[in-house]
């Protein structure tokens, strides 16, 4: 029997046993480039045993929901930073710890313009686009050693939109020229 994980929208507090949203909420630490430029400085925590911070670029397959999670993982040594190149939200599952397995999962969509940062250790989903191209910059721990634990769950679970949310992943994005996007 399968179970069902309804779709939240994400906010800093209802995420943040998990990890950090990353957006320009608030001011601009400084303005620069002579005024025309906001920096909202030193946004995500990254955190790393051994090793350095990387940047690589994904490309995964956008999903379509509802979706199956059958599967999460962790990064024992170091934190894990999504980055979507495109103005489309994603859907970022994570599960708290249980002494070394992962809990029920939650499942928030975030915004166009958000990223998020797992903590170190973090139970998550793989990287879940809704929409093409599903292109990331990820931030994560380069170096020697296991740095990936995944769980795959006796009973899988179904990740579904609530009704009550508006939409997650079942609208048509906004196209060029289209007067109502």
């Amino acid at each position: 029997m399968t179970q069902s994980i309804k779709i939240q929208s994400i906010s800093s507090t209802a995420f943040a046993p998990f990890g950090e949203v990353i957006d320009v909420s608030g001011t601009p630490d400084k303005i620069i480039n002579q005024g025309l430029c906001g920096r909202y400085h030193d946004r995500a925590t990254l955190d790393f045993a051994e090793g350095r911070a990387g940047m690589s670029l994904f490309k995964a397959q956008p999903r379509s929901l509802p979706m199956t999670l059958d599967m999460v993982e962790r990064h024992p040594q170091g934190s894990q930073l999504f980055i979507p190149m495109s103005e489309h939200g994603f859907l970022a599952i994570v599960a708290p710890d249980h002494a070394g397995t992962p809990g029920t999962p939650l499942a928030f969509e975030t915004q166009p313009g958000q990223a998020v940062n797992f903590y170190r250790g973090t139970w998550h989903g793989v990287l879940t686009p809704l929409f093409a191209p599903g292109l990331f910059a990820v931030i994560d721990r380069i170096g020697a050693g296991e740095n990936l634990e995944e769980y795959w769950f006796d009973t899988p679970y179904l990740v579904e939109p609530d009704h009550q949310h508006a939409g997650a992943g079942t609208a048509t994005p906004p196209s060029e020229g289209n007067e109502n996007g």
